[in-house]
């Protein structure tokens, strides 16, 4: 009986070690709503019970704490400088929800350093309890957003019903596939449960067709709703303060639906901490 409780309690370790999932939610273009969506599933999937990071990662125009109406003192490039320990640059929305704010120019990307590398892992401890970090990349296919898919657990595209977005998400899911196979599809200010499948189904065809063995999902959609503008202008996050509208909903689905998703990574034995994570995106440059 010892060794079977012995056993057990080494089960429960195991499980217990580090399992963040890293999503890298992009976009072919910018202005359709990739930062709005990132902020609102964070804090949808903390509204489920899960403990959430979400790293504002788009370079050059990173706002992620005016969407969750915050004010960002320092960021990341202050802490590769040594000019501040990660837990000063912590912004927490919730009790288990962090912002991680990111630098709004390429600079982060310049300062690297074995001993950086070390010592950035053992403060980022502090994180190693994370079911999600969600990377909300810059838009389009530069060097930076592609690292970042590059080392991502999965990818989430979103596009808008407008061809300009589309073709470029079609772009982008091309050079997505390099790095997964897997790639979810989000279709945002959709008029209906039609248009977002027709859109889909359009891009899965093509993709198909052109690009070697990709399983492209449709994780959901969320319909055009006036109330989405109005907390984006306003800094406000929309499934907090209008949890029963359409969009808040559809999001509850979307973030259900990942969680369920992301079950099977769970399994995957490889040392997933923010502290490693960081340490291969910065290895690229």
């Amino acid at each position: 009986m010892k060794n079977q409780a012995a056993n057990l309690e080494d089960l429960v370790a195991k499980e217990k070690k580090s399992h963040t999932n890293f999503v890298a939610i992009t976009s072919g273009k910018g202005g359709v709503g990739k930062s709005t969506f990132s902020a609102n599933l964070a804090y949808k999937l903390w509204q489920l019970g899960f403990k959430v990071g979400v790293f504002d990662a788009d370079i050059g125009l990173a706002n992620l704490d005016i969407i969750f109406g915050v004010r960002c003192e320092k960021n990341l490039l202050h802490v590769l400088k040594n000019q501040a320990k990660l837990k000063d640059i912590l912004i927490p929305i919730e009790h288990n929800l962090y912002l991680i704010p990111g630098d709004s120019g390429a600079d982060i990307f310049r300062y690297k350093s074995e001993f950086m590398f070390e010592t950035f892992i053992e403060d980022s401890a502090l994180l190693d309890h994370l079911d999600f970090v969600l990377i909300d990349t810059g838009a389009g296919i530069g060097e930076y957003t592609q690292t970042f898919l590059h080392n991502s657990d999965d990818i989430i595209v979103l596009t808008i019903p407008d061809p300009a977005a589309i073709t470029d998400a079609y772009a982008t899911i091309k050079l997505a596939a390099n790095f997964q196979k897997r790639i979810f599809m989000l279709i945002n200010m959709a008029k209906n449960q039609e248009e977002s499948l027709s859109i889909f189904e359009k891009i899965q065809k093509i993709a198909k067709h052109n690009i070697q063995n990709i399983n492209l999902e449709l994780l959901g959609k969320i319909t055009k709703n006036p109330l989405i503008n109005h907390y984006s202008k306003n800094r406000g996050i929309f499934v907090k303060e209008e949890p029963n509208c359409n969009p808040s909903l559809e999001i509850e689905e979307i973030a259900r639906s990942l969680a369920k998703k992301m079950e099977r990574n769970v399994l995957v034995q490889e040392d997933k901490r923010f502290g490693k994570f960081f340490k291969k995106i910065l290895g690229h440059f």
